[in-house]
């Protein structure tokens, strides 16, 4: 029935807006219903399980409908079709030893002729063990009253050779096989180790990782004006925490806290190192929209200076300028002091740009902020509209909608200022749009206010349109998280976020992360540090590979 109406067709405008107001309210109610339902069956279930019982299983179909709200991607309108080209990969394939396969002589007639030889290329792997019994000379000083060793080679202490530990790390941070895998498939081409041995191997002694890590995450941040950002979970020894990501074209940075707030990402963006505070007129610029009394305010704005103070200090500071401060004005106060201590920081890279969502501990964190064009078109794919009018005013502007973020996309090919002036009022005009569709309405208003932070690209055209590039990174980190479920100790967490980090980097720089592996286990270092390959890759953003990598 309420498919069937036609709201042009009614004549009097008077009804026609009264039966507006119905199908909206339709559409509230519907949605209510969705809502109340979801939170029914959840109470059923838990209701279940507490009588030891289980919940209702949910089985998915193959390919849900639009209707059960499965499905929110904006890949297939974010995407414009462009023709592609297989390449050949022949090129770049070693040649290790070439065969002579000869026909056999009782086929050949008696008046054939040698024509040459028709090369086949042919792909091949040996997996075996490679193991090595060193003699080790021992001399003996009567003078010195000391035993003298020789040492074994670089990369072969502990019992096991620098193949075997590049290729447990490779697997298990790159590859993302467990630990109970790789240990079977190392006892299947022959080779004997514990299981206690390979966790150490792991996740044990790689500081010089750990530093190259750390290397490879401040070039990083030096080599664009932006950096992207987000965080998913990672459970370390069986309780929550955060994995979060920083990243760029050029490489990616693991870092995993116990807390996603403002601070946490304050302390990921700064590396871990001594938080640091500064009241001064930053600080108040951050507050300006937080409820604070007028008497708060010029207490705060009398004690500013540009002194940097360690947490303590800080703390000692605030509670005897402002001693009844409320616990979240406090937080908000301690926050934005914190923020303003970064932006002054001259001993490690400030981030000036922050492309991201529009989670609430992004805010302020840098003077500019770019909001993801996808995450913003995620609310209007989440609308399930009941009426066939409201589907079609939906779809209507979801066309217009991805039709202007194409037009973004163009602009940053090639920017001119006419064209920066037209995308802003053609902006204005896609969000100034009145459909009647109440649900619709509100999320365009929602859309509207956001404005500045969508359109940061018109300024900066060098930055994306969305946030994939960290999306996809802690798509790793939870693929890795589904198999290895997490780390159990301190090590294995930062080792997590090291080889993580060197991984994904590497995969960006073109080159081998097994070469990589081997090069620094041997001591070789024929592959330049990450780092430099990061800055390098700079002045080569349409490069696939900047480097060639040694083989093994």
């Amino acid at each position: 029935m309420v498919e069937d109406i036609d709201i042009l067709a009614i004549a009097d405008e008077k009804i026609r807006q009264f039966v507006r107001r119905l199908l909206n309210w339709v559409e509230t109610l519907s949605a209510e219903i969705k809502k109340l339902r979801a939170e029914n069956q959840a109470l059923r279930d838990e209701n279940n399980r507490l009588k030891g019982e289980q919940g209702k299983p949910q089985i998915k179909a193959n390919k849900p409908p639009r209707s059960e709200g499965n499905e929110h991607s904006s890949e297939k309108e974010r995407k414009k079709s462009r023709n592609r080209h297989k390449v050949s990969k022949k090129s770049e394939i070693t040649v290790h030893q070439e065969k002579v396969v000869k026909v056999a002589a009782n086929e050949l007639p008696a008046d054939a002729q040698f024509k040459g030889y028709v090369k086949v290329l042919v792909q091949d792997v040996v997996l075996k063990t490679n193991n090595v019994c060193f003699l080790k000379e021992k001399y003996y000083s009567p003078s010195t009253h000391k035993t003298y060793l020789a040492r074994l080679p670089v990369g072969y202490e502990g019992q096991f050779g620098p193949g075997v530990k590049a290729l447990g790390l490779d697997l298990y941070f790159e590859v993302g096989a467990s630990e109970p895998k790789i240990l079977g498939f190392f006892e299947n081409i022959g080779l004997r180790i514990s299981k206690g041995k390979l966790s150490n191997l792991l996740i044990k002694a790689h500081g010089l990782f750990h530093a190259e890590s750390d290397a490879v995450y401040e070039s990083g941040l030096r080599s664009t004006s932006f950096q992207q950002t987000d965080s998913t979970l990672t459970r370390v020894n069986g309780q929550n925490q955060n994995c979060h990501v920083v990243c760029n074209q050029f490489y990616s940075a693991y870092r995993t806290l116990p807390h996603k707030d403002r601070i946490s990402i304050l302390d990921v963006l700064r590396n871990g190192r001594p938080r640091r505070f500064r009241l001064n007129q930053d600080t108040l610029d951050c507050l300006a929209t937080v409820q604070l009394s007028k008497e708060t305010r010029q207490t705060l704005a009398s004690c500013c200076n540009e002194l940097c103070l360690d947490e303590t200090e800080f703390e000692k500071l605030l509670t005897s300028i402002v001693p009844k401060l409320g616990k979240q004005q406090h937080k908000e106060v301690f926050d934005a002091a914190a923020i303003a201590a970064y932006w002054s920081q001259t001993d490690w890279p400030v981030i000036k740009i922050l492309v991201c969502d529009d989670a609430p501990h992004y805010n302020k964190l840098t003077r500019s902020m770019m909001l993801c064009w996808v995450h913003e078109g995620r609310p209007y794919k989440k609308l399930q509209p009941c009426v066939s009018l409201h589907r079609t005013l939906l779809d209507a502007f979801l066309k217009r909608f991805w039709g202007y973020y194409h037009e973004l996309l163009d602009y940053r090919e090639n920017p001119s200022h006419a064209e920066r002036f037209r995308l802003e009022a053609a902006f204005e005009d896609l969000f100034s749009t009145q459909t009647g569709y109440v649900l619709l309405d509100k999320q365009i208003v929602k859309s509207r206010a956001k404005k500045a932070s969508l359109l940061l690209v018109l300024k900066h055209p060098e930055l994306p349109l969305h946030n994939n590039a960290s999306e996809l990174a802690v798509r790793r980190r939870v693929r890795k998280r589904d198999v290895s479920f997490g780390p159990r100790t301190d090590d294995g967490r930062k080792a997590w976020d090291t080889f993580m980090t060197l991984a994904e980097t590497s995969r960006k720089l073109g080159i081998s992360f097994y070469a990589y592996l081997c090069d620094r286990i041997s001591d070789r270092h024929a592959t330049p540090p990450l780092a430099d390959l990061v800055m390098f890759a700079v002045g080569k953003p349409n490069s696939t590979q900047v480097c060639s990598a040694p083989s093994y």
